[in-house]
This record gives C-alpha cells, sequence and structure tokens, in this order.
C-alpha cells in the first residue's frame, strides 16, 4: 500500500485540524491530554462524541450505510494522529467500536436499524459483560446462565471487572444457554437492559481509589430472545469476532508517537536527552513504534479489504500494549524525582477517585500523571485477554502448534 500523504490526505489533514481547533474546548483537552486510564473520564467523552457524531465522525471505521465516517487506512491513521496531537479524549470503545461492528458482522437488520443509531448518539451507553469471578482470560468456562422461558431468557449469575457499568444503560453479555463437550458451544451472546429488574451493579475500588471496575449481579433477569445476537448456543462466534476489534479494530501507532515526543520533551527540560543511554532507549522505542505503525497500516488495510482484523489483532495488541507500558517507563524516568510521589488529583481518571487528597500539586502536573498512567497501564497486557493468550492463538492459528 502506498503510505505517503497525496493532496487529498493533506487537504483532509488540513479539516480535521480546523475540526479540532473549533470543537475541543479546554475543558475536552484536559480531560484527554490527562487522562491515566485507558478509559477518558465519562461526561468529556460523551460530550465530545456528540460534538463528533454532529460532524459524522463518531464511528470513522463504521459504513457509511449505518452511519459511521468509512474512512480509509489513511484518513483513519490521519485522524487518530491529529486527535492525539490536540489532546481530544478518547470515546468508550464499549458501544462504538465493539458491540457496533459485532452488531454489523452478526446483528439482524432490525437490531442494526434499533441499536446502531442509539450508539452513535450516546442514548445507549454500553458496557461488556465477558469476565466472571472465575472465566478470565479464558472465557470457555464462563458460567452466568441464560434458561429459556417461552420468548425470554432468565438470566442468572454475575460478571465482574466491569469498566463503567457505574454509568451504562445497556451490557452485551456472554451467557451459558447449553452444556456441550468443548465448552465454547453453550454460549449465548445477549443484549440486556441494565434497567431490568435484577440488575445490581456493586462498585469495584481500586487501591488507588478509583472507582472504574464494577461487579454486576443478575438475579432471574428476563430478556427477550430477541435480544439474542447471532444464534443461540453459538454466541462464541459472535464474541470473537468483537474480540478481533477490541484488540486491533484501531491503531496503537499514532498516539505512541505523540506519547514519545512528550516523554522527549520532558527529556530535554530535564537534561536527559544528554544521557546517552536514555537517548538510544527512546530512539529504540521510536524505532519499535515505527515498526508497528508499518504493520499496523498493512493490516488495517488488508482488514478493509476482508472487512475484520483477523488474526493481526492479535499481534496489534500485543505490540502495542507493551510498547505503551515501555513508554509509562520511560516518562517516570523522565521526570526524574516529582514522579515518586503519589498524586491521583494531578490525572483524569475514567471515574472518580475515592481517596481524599490535599488540594494543590507538588512539582509538574506531567510529572504528577507519569506514575498515575505506569500503575494503571499495566493492566494493558490483561485486557481483552491477556498477552499470553494472544501468544498461544498466535502459536496455534499461524504456527501450527
Amino acid at each position: 500500500m502506498e503510505l505517503a500523504l497525496n493532496d487529498e490526505d493533506r487537504a483532509f489533514a488540513k479539516e480535521v485540524r480546523a475540526f479540532l481547533d473549533r470543537e475541543l474546548s479546554d475543558e475536552l483537552r484536559a480531560a484527554g491530554r490527562w487522562m491515566t486510564s485507558v478509559y477518558g473520564d465519562h461526561d468529556a467523552s460523551m460530550e465530545w462524541q456528540r460534538r463528533l457524531h454532529a460532524r459524522g465522525w463518531a464511528a470513522p471505521n463504521w459504513p457509511k450505510q449505518h452511519g459511521g465516517a468509512e474512512f480509509s487506512v489513511t484518513q483513519r491513521f490521519i485522524f487518530a494522529r491529529e486527535c492525539a496531537l490536540a489532546g481530544a479524549p478518547p470515546l468508550s470503545p464499549m458501544g462504538i467500536a465493539m458491540c457496533g461492528p459485532a452488531l454489523i458482522g452478526h446483528g439482524s437488520p432490525e437490531q442494526q436499524a434499533h441499536y446502531l443509531p442509539r450508539i452513535l448518539t450516546g442514548e445507549h451507553f454500553w458496557c461488556q459483560g465477558y469476565s466472571e469471578p472465575q472465566a478470565g482470560s479464558d472465557l470457555a468456562p464462563l458460567q452466568m446462565r441464560a434458561v429459556r422461558d417461552g420468548d425470554h431468557l432468565v438470566c442468572s449469575g454475575t460478571k465482574i471487572w466491569t469498566t463503567h457499568a457505574n454509568v451504562a444503560n445497556w451490557i452485551f453479555c456472554l451467557v451459558r444457554t447449553g452444556n456441550f463437550d468443548r465448552p465454547q458451544l453453550g454460549i449465548t451472546f445477549l443484549l440486556i437492559p441494565m434497567d431490568s429488574p435484577g440488575v445490581e451493579v456493586r462498585p469495584i475500588v481500586m487501591t488507588s481509589g478509583e472507582h472504574i471496575q464494577n461487579q454486576i449481579f443478575f438475579d432471574s433477569v428476563r430478556v427477550p430472545v430477541a435480544n439474542v445476537v447471532g444464534e443461540i448456543d453459538q454466541g462464541w462466534t459472535v464474541a470473537k469476532y468483537l474480540l478481533e476489534f477490541e484488540r486491533g479494530g484501531s491503531a496503537y501507532a499514532p498516539g505512541l508517537h505523540v506519547r514519545l515526543e512528550r516523554i522527549r520533551e520532558i527529556a530535554r527540560e530535564n537534561g536527559l536527552l544528554g544521557d546517552r543511554l536514555f537517548a538510544g532507549r527512546l530512539a529504540a522505542a521510536q524505532v519499535r513504534i515505527e515498526v508497528l505503525e508499518v504493520y499496523e497500516l498493512r493490516a488495517l488495510s488488508a482488514a478493509a479489504r476482508g472487512g475484520r482484523p483477523g488474526l493481526s489483532g492479535s499481534i496489534m495488541k500485543i505490540l502495542g500494549t507493551e510498547l505503551s507500558q515501555h513508554l509509562t517507563e520511560l516518562a517516570v524516568e523522565a521526570v526524574g524525582p516529582y514522579g515518586l510521589t503519589f498524586q491521583p488529583e494531578a490525572g483524569a481518571a475514567g471515574g472518580p477517585n475515592l481517596i481524599p487528597h490535599s488540594p494543590g500539586l507538588r512539582g509538574p502536573q506531567e510529572a504528577a500523571v507519569a506514575p498515575l498512567r505506569y500503575l494503571n497501564d499495566r493492566a494493558g497486557s490483561i485486557y481483552a485477554g491477556s498477552n499470553e493468550i494472544q501468544r498461544n492463538i498466535i502459536a496455534k492459528a499461524q504456527l501450527g502448534l
């Protein structure tokens, strides 16, 4: 594929920059610049989605027939990089980047017509019901049951580590509807309103004080069979399809480039660029990001022709999350002694922080945020299927091991 920008691409980049300059308020920029989680502040994210949707850019990867922008691969890279440079907050991936593609790929026309427009506007804010206390990276042992009763499925069980369940009004769930020799069979992909009788959300507060995760309990919750995506007992197919988009439906490299440049600026201010060892580590990180960028461009271009990320999603997830973790290590080193102080109030987490703190920052905000990002990003190699699981997938599917 052609990696150089042509006149049309440069015009698009100029259009994106003009839109960002016009629509990004100081509050929205701050929510993006200082975020410490993979999820942005909920209110800021929803406001930014509203403005993007008004422009028709809320879903860059969706087909136009479903309300998406249907950007080319180059346009998606340009858009992601310009948003990162401008400090735009991220949108929640649960609806637009995960449930939406699953519905486009496996939903009925009636489901697409009902849910997709509401995902775009934010009227439906989604959370993901996959993990359970005994089923995480390996989801096959999940036990939340759904028993058919006429035109309904009666659901009982629990989901855990559910991001933003406390503010979501819908959840897409994997539920156990049958028992077969292979545990992947008998799983159904189900859409459940969070205000259904019998749904209870309990917060999980991190040791850092952040409330982003939750545990959900389902006590005989009745859900219409019409809310099944795909076929009953065949939800594993839908789940795998969705996970491809969660792992590799967007590019890591544009944001990593911007983060590396900020680390380089901090290192320059603190006199670290004269340290050959540290400068060499920055250069090595840049090379790795550029390699990832070329791979992502090729993978996303192939996905655009074939309609799904496929195995490249696992590869992008491994490389992207581990590079992201490496950048947080470089940032902590670059900011120096101020990075040793725990100041949760310095960052914009994906939810409220419940630990009392004293007003005012000790040192620059960039230094105070660096260790928060370091600690939060340890989860990057775990969520969406641990990187060990991704390596197993690659070994089995690509190498035949």
